[in-house]
């Protein structure tokens, strides 16, 4: 659609993601780029405004979308209690300034960070501004980060900070019995050290119980003072319906494809040896790569070219990658690639049998299984979340225990030697949803929560 046949603007929105480019993105800020888009059919404006670290004022374009990033204090005295509690009160005070000048609509928050907290929500809220969120990863509420329990079974999410404090202090190495009796650690012992800014190691620890306590209320404070949850996934609904937020509020709006990630190849022979799988997302540890390439390695006469393309987003991530590289050094077929834009990773995707999402934690669903599916490429995934909800087990892909090394490498054998069995999953993989969709269902939320809103803001300003 050409601009000039785009309808007159009705409505603008600022939607706050957790980064966006020319820093290095992930699903989530592929999803809002490509919602912003979409909602141009609609009548609606997009503004991207996002934390950054080159400043306040830095204002430019990304693929014909305004962007703004406003800055979040590198240090405070209180920087434990800002990224458990209510957030950086600086980064929240940058944003009002944004939504002074620009005078949207509404706000679309993206991620729940202490640049993007409760304080920037309540921003919003005393400009009369509607604000919708959208709960894309499990840190929004799980501290662990991946809805683990102990990081073996799947979660049911119910926040409790004792259970939710034992559980994040065993991932960081504090024996269960430990942990468990910091859970315990009286609040006024906690404060004490919150006014001596004692942080790092064991001093945190036994801060942990406060702090877990105050993420919590600031998640359920989150969730009260917002107007709209959009849930990507029926687990996540699950998930905010047993922490206590209305089903009323909740909107389930499933990930779409963006268009421009729709043009594809033939797909490749499935009786083309050998086996070639892929890996594309961030190279993180929740994504589980380490058991793809010990799943390989342990199955040394396996017929198979495994590409993983991974996206560094932090030190721990690059880290990570190392480490996985390290791995793969001495195996020829195992390669580490760097990350493909965005608009190429279906065709890419064509040219493989299998994408596999070794996944272990819980995700809404990830971005990269709609474009393997719009390739015609079965997914061989986690038994988890939303990946679980996409893929049917040998329908249009198999789902196995995350972390189960020995049935990872068997299910990359059986799709090796079974050509048949690649064949009937590739049959079951339908043309996923599209962005075009969740733009439909976001521009009736943002039409029903901003009603009247424009008319009250621009009187006000007269």
């Amino acid at each position: 659609m050409h601009a000039r046949d785009e309808p007159a603007i009705i409505l603008k929105i600022v939607h706050v993601p957790f980064v966006f480019p020319p820093d290095p993105v992930g699903g989530t800020e592929i999803y809002v780029e490509a919602l912003a888009h979409g909602l141009r059919a609609h009548g609606i404006e997009s503004l991207i405004a996002a934390p950054g670290s080159a400043g306040n004022g830095q204002v430019y374009e990304h693929n014909d979308l305004r962007v703004r990033r406003f800055p979040s204090a590198p240090e405070s005295k209180y920087m434990l209690r800002e990224l458990y509690g209510d957030g950086d009160p600086q980064a929240a005070a940058a944003f009002a300034k944004i939504l002074d000048e620009e005078c949207p609509d509404a706000v679309h928050v993206h991620a729940f960070t202490r640049a993007i907290s409760v304080m920037l929500v309540r921003v919003a809220k005393q400009r009369g501004l509607p604000v919708v969120f959208t709960y894309h990863t499990a840190t929004v509420s799980c501290q662990r980060g991946t809805l683990m329990l102990w990081g073996k079974e799947p979660c049911d999410g119910v926040l409790g900070f004792r259970r939710c404090t034992n559980c994040l202090l065993e991932s960081r190495g504090v024996p269960r019995p430990a942990a468990a009796l910091m859970s315990y650690m009286p609040l006024q012992f906690a404060r004490a050290l919150d006014t001596t800014n004692l942080s790092g190691g064991l001093w945190t620890a036994l801060r942990m119980a406060d702090l877990m306590r105050a993420r919590q209320q600031a998640f359920q404070a989150l969730m009260r003072e917002v107007d709209s949850v959009v849930a990507p996934a029926e687990w996540v609904r699950a998930l905010l319906v047993r922490n206590g937020v209305p089903g009323s509020k909740i909107t389930l709006s499933p990930t779409g494809l963006p268009g421009v990630m729709r043009k594809r190849q033939s797909p490749i022979d499935v009786a083309k040896t050998p086996l070639r799988v892929a890996f594309l997302g961030r190279a993180d540890a929740l994504k589980g790569l380490d058991t793809l390439v010990k799943a390989v390695r342990s199955a040394p006469g396996l017929s198979i070219e495994l590409d993983l393309y991974g996206v560094a987003q932090s030190p721990a991530d690059e880290a990570y990658w190392a480490m996985l590289k390290s791995w793969a050094a001495d195996d020829a077929r195992i390669s580490l690639r760097p990350p493909v834009p965005h608009d190429q990773v279906v065709a890419l995707l064509s040219s493989y049998h299998l994408l596999a999402l070794p996944s272990r934690s819980l995700e809404p669903g990830p971005l990269v299984i709609l474009e393997s599916f719009a390739a015609g490429t079965p997914v061989i995934g986690s038994n988890l979340g939303g990946i679980a909800e996409w893929v049917r087990h040998q329908d249009n892909g198999l789902l196995l225990e995350a972390e189960d090394v020995r049935a990872w490498a068997d299910a990359l054998r059986l799709c090796a030697e079974d050509r048949r069995l690649l064949a009937r999953l590739r049959q079951g993989v339908q043309p996923p949803r599209s962005m075009a969709d969740v733009a439909d269902e976001m521009a009736q939320l943002y039409r029903f929560y901003s009603s009247g809103v424009s008319g009250r803001k621009r009187n006000s300003k007269a």
